[in-house]
């Protein structure tokens, strides 16, 4: 089993690295009345892990992303043996826009309001690493979105708490 697995591991471990910069990133350069509340409200280790790492990537890329390739495919490419790329990348970019906009909530259960700008760049920097734990989905399995993620916030909590 862990033989099988071997080709997961680095690119997860890129795309944790990568994660990680994002979500550093993202409380560095946060807004202001986002910068504010950072430490107020923190989401324990546990269930960034769990829930961010495991639960989030079966729902959006496994379960989103899947289904968002199948329906693109039998629209688009009927006739196709396998969807064309275009069809995983909008795929791709459709389910990681979506995945940042689900973030927006828990903003908005910090914040009361949420302006647009901060609305903005919380889906915007969400999305980012949506892109990238779609693009390990696609060109290595969930199991490689998974470490990624997970990775993300334990490299991430390493680094800022």
């Amino acid at each position: 089993m862990l033989s099988a697995s071997r080709p997961l591991w680095m690119p997860g471990v890129i795309g944790g690295l990568i994660g990680a910069v994002v979500i550093v990133g993202f409380h560095a350069y946060s807004p202001s009345e986002l910068a504010a509340t950072q430490g107020k409200m923190a989401i324990p280790l546990s269930v960034r892990v769990l829930y961010g790492g495991i639960t989030e990537e079966v729902l959006v890329r496994w379960g989103l992303m899947t289904l968002l390739v199948w329906v693109g495919w039998r629209i688009f490419q009927q006739a196709s043996e396998k969807p064309h790329s275009s069809v995983v990348w909008m795929a791709i970019c459709l389910s990681a826009l979506l995945f940042g906009v689900s973030h927006v909530p828990a903003t908005a259960a910090i914040l009361g309001t949420v302006p647009a700008m901060t609305f903005a760049y919380v889906v915007i920097v969400n999305a980012i690493f949506g892109v990238v734990a779609g693009c390990l989905y696609w060109r290595y399995g969930l199991e490689a979105a998974i470490i990624a993620h997970i990775l993300a916030h334990l490299l991430a909590y390493l680094v800022r708490g």
